[in-house]
């Protein structure tokens, strides 16, 4: 069997900080080390947050740190035909519902002392059709939702060992058309053969629910591999309120050598040097602060 083939997938709203190429080096560590393709896709199906030549500022940073991948680079953005095949698929087998819920209201729900907290509750499930055509008649359009039932998956994270999760009615279609990102990932993780998801651990969460995706329409389902993530002095994620934490403060071979210390490996200002003796068993699965 071939390896199975990794990927980094950004979104363009934002310049790419230490903690997300730290993220983007692991990547292509573990697919680069076992011989396998590495491709990077550019999830900008959220146009309002979507900036002007940030696509070109993280494929050149990615570049910059030694990285190089396989293929054309996807934008999730000129794909859209396929997650409509994919909604319509899940909407024959009678998994997809109407949501007319504000915001506020689910939060609202969600902050409720029943259930658990941030799912939704299934309110708009309940409704009946005459409710649903009245909701309709008053011109909220509405957001699309996969009809879970309370399903409970369970995985074997590559890092992290088992995991487990119950899934929540989450969003497929947002109000405003937009597919949302869950179901476009693991469209397009199975359309591009991808075989290791290596992310932040602060995606773990949404795992079980592209797992279930990934069951009902039927296609293949990659392993995961969640890499700790990158905090700033206070405790929290590293972002650009840190400071100098993107290659416009730090040059890329000290970036570089700054990762490969904070992950226990020997110091390297490129990443094509840190691929001999890689071996991800040995990478820390704690949280890193920087600097």
């Amino acid at each position: 069997m071939s390896a199975p083939d990794g990927r980094f997938a950004p979104s363009p709203t934002g310049v790419l900080h230490l903690g997300n190429l730290r993220t983007a080096l692991l990547a292509w560590l573990f697919a680069r080390s076992a011989g396998a393709r590495f491709l990077v896709r550019m999830e900008d199906l959220d146009a309002g947050r979507v900036r002007p030549g940030l696509a070109e500022r993280q494929l050149a940073d990615l570049a910059a740190i030694g990285l190089d991948w396989d293929g054309e680079v996807v934008f999730q953005s000129l794909r859209t035909g396929l997650y409509a095949e994919a909604l319509e698929a899940l909407s024959a087998a009678g998994r997809v519902y109407e949501c007319f819920c504000t915001r506020a209201e689910i939060r609202a729900a969600v902050s409720a002392p029943h259930g658990p907290q941030a799912a939704y509750p299934g309110t708009c499930l309940r409704l009946t059709a005459d409710e649903r055509a009245e909701r309709r008649a008053r011109g909220r359009p509405p957001a699309l939702r996969l009809r879970a039932d309370g399903a409970v998956v369970a995985f074997e994270d590559r890092l992290l060992g088992p995991q487990s999760g119950q899934v929540d009615d989450f969003v497929l279609r947002r109000s405003d058309g937009a597919f949302a990102y869950n179901l476009a990932v693991v469209v397009d993780d199975a359309a591009q053969g991808v075989g290791e998801v290596v992310r932040g651990a602060d995606l773990v969460d949404s795992t079980p629910r592209q797992l279930l995706l990934a069951r009902l329409l039927g296609v293949a389902e990659p392993s995961y591999a969640h890499v700790p993530l990158v905090l700033g002095p206070d405790g929290a994620r590293l972002a650009k309120r840190h400071g100098a934490v993107t290659l416009d403060g730090v040059a890329p071979a000290e970036a570089v050598r700054w990762m490969a210390r904070s992950l226990g490996m020997r110091e390297a200002g490129s990443a094509g040097a840190l691929l001999d003796g890689f071996d991800p068993a040995l990478l820390p699965r704690e949280p890193t602060t920087y600097p």
